[in-house]
């Protein structure tokens, strides 16, 4: 989930959080999440327009942001008819997955929130949940957290100034504690756990998730793959050896044998479609004139990606390990390392995002 300020078209301001239902809405925050640093037209705090959630509000659920939202503000104000058409509307933007946000964390005006907030949640048949805005881990932390906030504030601590939006009752509560401060309102309780309950997100970590390689139809990604490396290789060898020598067939052997072995480990370890994702953006760099460097480090032992032209130096010719860079007993990322001019770096990394995304 994330803490998020929803910028709506009065350019008015209002806190909400976001809490990730499902895998539709982890892509769904991370697009808006995205979308508020990318977008965003001021240095000041990034912000979600609201027309977003209009597209991106599916597997979410919306908390209120209590008092530091739009219907806190307007309940503060003394206008519950008016807060009631905000809390409707939020409603709209997630239907059965809007929560009212009631909080006591020993702010001001926190009581008279909590009111009108649950007379307008029984009138538009909303539910509430209790949360405690949690800022620090411990009660003791306030002092901490407070010097924290005046750094970010650029203030003293006794400067008259500096603002006080916080209150040392913002630590991690148990659930004893929170349900003897929210023992009036039981179903603001019952809530938090039903909301537990609505978010089940499966992510898989630690696996690599590349963008497919275009692949033409009628063959397999590792036979593709395969025979692009031999054919590179021929290529290659050609250059490198003079084909009417008696004695080319012999000192090419070693090349194929190597060749063979690394297709090998590469297609079992499924990483052909990033050698072949790195050659086409060296390749691209190359054909609009980027200078690119002849290859360093462990990728240099690649016979393979000497073959695709990754690499510019021959691994038999200097005796250089395949297995310092990919190794099947020590699963982890191949990593080319990729020497680009400066001033065309830009440029390949755009061509990169968009044909990849």
């Amino acid at each position: 989930g994330c803490d998020v300020a929803v910028l709506d078209e009065d350019g008015g301001v209002t806190q909400l959080v976001l809490l990730v239902k499902d895998r539709r809405g982890y892509l769904n925050l991370t697009n808006l999440i995205s979308r508020a640093y990318t977008e965003r037209t001021t240095h000041t705090q990034p912000s979600v327009a609201k027309q977003w959630l209009q597209e991106y509000s599916a597997g979410l659920i919306a908390l209120s942001g209590a008092r530091e939202s739009d219907i806190g503000r307007t309940i503060l104000a003394g206008d519950e008819r008016l807060a009631l058409q905000q809390l409707q509307r939020w409603m709209q933007f997630f239907p059965q997955r809007f929560y009212l946000e009631l909080q006591r964390t020993g702010r001001s005006g926190e009581e008279e929130y909590i009111n009108g907030a649950v007379r307008i949640a029984l009138q538009a048949d909303c539910p509430v949940v209790a949360t405690n805005d949690v800022r620090f881990l411990e009660q003791p932390d306030f002092d901490a957290h407070e010097v924290r906030v005046c750094i970010n504030e650029r203030r003293t601590l006794d400067d008259p100034r500096r603002s006080h939006h916080y209150s040392d009752q913002q630590y991690l509560r148990s659930s004893d504690e929170m349900q003897a401060l929210f023992a009036d309102i039981p179903e603001a309780l019952q809530n938090s756990v039903e909301i537990a309950r609505r978010c089940n997100l499966e992510m898989e970590l630690g696996k690599p998730c590349l963008p497919n390689y275009p692949i033409p139809d009628g063959i397999s990604a590792a036979a593709y793959f395969s025979n692009l490396s031999r054919e590179g290789l021929d290529r290659r060898l050609t250059e490198s050896f003079d084909t009417r020598a008696d004695d080319f067939n012999a000192r090419v052997k070693p090349y194929f044998e190597r060749l063979d072995r690394e297709l090998g480990i590469i297609n079992q370890m499924g990483f052909g479609g990033y050698f072949l994702i790195v050659m086409e953006f060296i390749q691209w760099a190359r054909n609009n004139d980027i200078p690119v460097g002849p290859g360093r480090g462990s990728g240099a032992g690649s016979i393979v990606a000497w073959s695709l032209r990754i690499t510019d130096l021959d691994p038999l010719r200097y005796d250089l390990l395949f297995e310092r860079f990919l190794n099947p007993e020590r699963i982890s990322m191949p990593d080319f390392d990729v020497d680009f001019c400066m001033e065309g770096r830009d440029r390949v990394i755009q061509h990169v995002a968009d044909l990849y995304g």
